[in-house]
């Protein structure tokens, strides 16, 4: 038996509960991990609200993210062997696999090894570093030159996006709603913060672009400020669309995307964990930058896994600057 984190209705993070299960020995293709620490992801709040890609099937689990050591193997399993230090990438679907708990299976393709230099908390970092890459690297071939607006910018996702910039030498401009994250941001390695609810967010940024815009915009909020980064957006500049913070509609700004050629693009991470040769690539890309220190995993709090509830509820406050962790 072990605890396990299940939800037997849509709702809010009253909804989680703790709870003795037996969780059966891996099966082909899956590891078993006994469970260290968990990183928390806007994507599971979505899901337990039902207000997420796909809905929850009753009774549900959560977790993306965990990182532990290997319990047991399943059979076809190579390359994993019991003891060994690993974590999870967000690579499968979370009415298969759920993560959240002190033992929990995986598919072999989600699980990697990761630098022993990596606390337990810092471990859980896959779903913010893979998102980034995906979008800025994979896809915009972000460069040293370029500009990168992150609304935002305060999530594990945008301080990801942030520490990507300035690996590859671009510009990372953060956005944030009002004044009291600047400074923190602005530690996290933005090169210019911007309060979006204080400041002419168009203005702001075309000034700090000498009037071209940013090339790239990493928009994980929709809603109505869709049309004022559409203004902010340089010629044959992209902008991706990876969440849906806002509760609002997200207007289609028709004639800046026609009159500067923009393109808006929807992403999940999903289209890179999907192919394995595009996963390669990132696992690369994000155990190298781990291994030599330019990417940074920043935690906000931790939690330890009776306060499940109030980690969730944190979550979904936007106090954080960083990664939400629960520890096992």
């Amino acid at each position: 038996m072990a605890r396990v984190v299940r939800f037997h209705e849509i709702g809010g993070p009253e909804v989680l509960k703790i709870e003795e299960l037996e969780v059966p020995p891996p099966g082909k293709g899956e590891v078993q991990i006994k469970v260290k620490a968990l990183g928390l992801n806007r994507a599971e709040s979505m899901f337990r609200r039902g207000q997420y890609l796909e809905d929850p099937k009753l009774p549900a689990r959560l977790g993306y993210e965990a990182s532990g050591t290997v319990a047991a193997i399943g059979p076809d399993v190579q390359g994993f062997k019991v003891g060994d230090v690993v974590s999870t990438i967000p690579a499968f679907s979370l009415n298969d696999y759920g993560l959240y708990g002190e033992l929990a299976n995986a598919p072999v393709h989600a699980v990697v090894h990761h630098p022993a230099s990596l606390s337990w908390e810092a471990a859980a970092v896959w779903m913010q570093y893979v998102t980034a890459y995906g979008a800025l690297i994979d896809i915009a071939g972000l460069k040293k030159g370029d500009t990168l607006v992150i609304p935002a910018a305060s999530s594990s996702v945008g301080l990801a996006a942030i520490q990507i910039a300035n690996l590859v030498g671009a510009t990372p401009i953060a956005l944030t709603r009002g004044q009291s994250k600047r400074q923190a941001l602005l530690d996290a390695g933005a090169a210019h913060v911007i309060a979006s609810d204080e400041q002419d967010l168009v203005q702001e940024i075309l000034g700090l672009t000498g009037g071209k815009g940013a090339r790239v915009i990493f928009d994980p909020v929709g809603g109505p400020t869709m049309a004022k980064l559409a203004k902010a957006t340089a010629r044959l500049g992209i902008i991706f669309v990876y969440g849906a913070l806002s509760t609002e509609p997200t207007p289609l700004p028709l004639f800046d995307v026609l009159s500067k050629w923009i393109t808006i693009r929807g992403y999940v991470m999903m289209e890179i964990t999907s192919n394995p040769t595009r996963l390669e690539r990132a696992k690369q890309f994000v155990n190298a930058g781990l291994a030599d220190g330019s990417l940074k995993p920043l935690v906000a709090k931790t939690f330890p896994l009776d306060e499940i509830v109030e980690a969730h509820r944190y979550l979904e406050s936007n106090q954080q600057v960083g990664k939400v962790v629960v520890s096992v």
